[in-house]
């Protein structure tokens, strides 16, 4: 199928000038066809690239998915990205996929892949998983509330911001303060 078109590779173990060289051909529209792997995820920008395959799709979890689609139909033409996988209807795999089909929106498939792969440490270094400082809430089902308490806890600061007459609640910030724990903190 690809017989009389301009095919180059692109991948991680090419230097980085020959990573460059390549992404201008493909810009220029001196390569027709770039078969890459994910070094392509971020930071590309090919105006011309229109239609793009991902093989064994499966194996990327739903934010690569998202970035990987986004480096198609950045142009005036519309892009087209096809999903190949061998993954079975009903499983997690599947389920990301499908979610990847159905949206364009980032901030719903963030979502999706909250709901797979839960919050992890809020408060820690686990990104993902089952190990999460909060004891009896889930930041997806939880939002509304998680919301309200953060509003509660600003009104408490704003009006006592040493927290000085609510002692048992100014040890157990400054309890969490010194766990390592300010860095995540401050960062949200």
């Amino acid at each position: 199928p690809l017989a009389g078109l301009r095919v180059e590779a692109l991948h991680g173990r090419l230097t980085p000038e020959e990573k460059d060289a390549a992404m201008r051909r493909f810009a220029q529209g001196r390569i027709d066809v770039l078969v890459a792997t994910t070094v392509i995820e971020v930071g590309v920008d090919v105006p011309n690239a229109t239609a793009m395959v991902i093989m064994d799709a499966d194996r990327f979890g739903v934010s690569q998915l998202h970035q990987l689609r986004g480096r198609v139909g950045r142009g005036g033409l519309p892009g087209l990205c096809l999903l190949v996988t061998e993954a079975e209807a009903g499983t997690p795999a599947r389920e990301r996929l499908d979610a990847v089909a159905a949206t364009t929106d980032g901030f719903e498939l963030s979502r999706v892949d909250l709901e797979q792969r839960r919050e992890g440490d809020v408060l820690g270094g686990a990104q993902s998983g089952r190990r999460s400082s909060l004891r009896m809430l889930t930041l997806l089902r939880d939002e509304e509330l998680i919301g309200r308490a953060r509003e509660e806890a600003a009104r408490y600061i704003d009006d006592d911001p040493g927290l000085a007459g609510h002692p048992p609640l100014a040890e157990a910030l400054d309890a969490l303060l010194t766990e390592d724990r300010a860095e995540y903190l401050e960062k949200t």
